[in-house]
């Protein structure tokens, strides 16, 4: 059954639903499989060079970088291998008896509240460091990085739990449940529709807005203190002069609008249909074909995106982590050559 059928649209009915062959579907019958042979490797090729701790940044910085490439990795295979994949070219499969599916819905929510959350982190982290000097030498630290990642982990993990009692069998053959269908009680409970309510505006509304605000602080801050420094030089008579401090930041700049801006641009579609159904009460369409519905997915599809796009952020922004990356693609070549004298 198509997604929106049910009486609301909330994020878990995209996962509960198989995708009939429409248009966007066949679409994504192409998308998501590139999708995964490219950001697979990359994410994992990432991973092992922030693990290295040779990226030229911080100690701090490394480790949000590291939790949100693991989160990625996870949001790659949990929601795009194990759901859409899945849902696409095994229609039946053992992903589908109802204790794996209802467990498979707790990883894929788990894993993207915990990717979207840790952009947040990190883009609160560089906040503090550009834009509070007082307090930067007290919270960017690593030890502040580490229990930061933890409590969004754990915290996100507890909160994600109860989806696994949220679906019942929708079909039970033989005695063993499959599919995953939802609850009649979450539509009827108070308790059910508040928490969706408030799962729904944590993620993505609030990263959203959070993300967004923090860059416009941060923005501003740097042109006051841009100003502020280039009327010093002017004073001293040292326009030609090497400025280190600024120098330092700009790479830290340029990572944190890298990452927050490519999130807050593939996250906008999917925010603006949530907005538009919620504010217009759309809880339905009439066909696969229908472009709310083209809309909805087309969201998806770049909501997932955001989860794979730090790797290429990295490679573009970052001169040591492309010094890592051509070191590794050499390595083999290396090998060979080596035992082939």
């Amino acid at each position: 059954m198509a997604l929106a059928m049910a009486s609301t649209m909330s994020r878990h009915h995209r996962f509960s639903q198989k995708m009939h062959r429409s248009t966007i579907s066949q679409v994504g019958a192409i998308y998501y499989p590139t999708l995964v042979a490219i950001e697979l490797p990359a994410n994992l090729v990432t991973l092992v060079i922030l693990s290295r701790g040779s990226f030229g940044l911080t100690k701090g910085i490394t480790r949000y970088l590291l939790a949100m490439a693991v989160a990625d990795l996870l949001v790659v295979i949990t929601d795009v291998i194990f759901n859409r994949i899945n849902d696409l070219y095994f229609p039946t499969c053992f992903l589908d008896y109802t204790p794996l599916c209802s467990l498979k819905f707790v990883l894929v929510y788990a894993a993207l509240d915990s990717s979207v959350w840790l952009t947040v982190a990190f883009t609160f982290d560089r906040f503090v460091a550009i834009c509070w000097q007082q307090l930067k030498r007290k919270y960017c630290t690593q030890t502040t990085a580490v229990v930061v990642i933890g409590v969004v982990s754990v915290l996100f993990c507890a909160k994600n739990t109860r989806w696994y009692f949220t679906y019942q069998p929708l079909y039970v053959i033989n005695n063993v449940p499959w599919f995953c269908d939802v609850k009649v009680s979450f539509y009827d409970s108070a308790a059910w529709v508040t928490f969706d309510w408030i799962d729904t505006i944590l993620t993505p509304c609030v990263p959203f807005l959070l993300i967004l605000t923090l860059n416009v602080l941060t923005v501003r801050h740097i042109m006051v203190v841009s100003k502020a420094r280039q009327g010093l030089r002017v004073q001293r008579n040292a326009n030609n002069r090497h400025d280190p401090e600024m120098q330092n930041r700009r790479k830290s700049i340029v990572l944190l609008f890298a990452v927050s801006g490519s999130f807050l641009l593939l996250w906008a579609t999917h925010v603006t249909v949530f907005l538009y159904w919620r504010i217009t009460q759309t809880y339905s369409y009439e066909t696969l074909e229908d472009p709310f519905y083209i809309a909805l997915e087309t969201g998806y599809m770049s909501q997932v995106l955001s989860s794979c796009t730090n790797t290429y952020i990295y490679a573009v922004t970052q001169t040591k982590f492309r010094e890592q990356l051509k070191s590794m693609v050499k390595s083999p070549f290396v090998l060979v050559h080596q035992l082939m004298k």
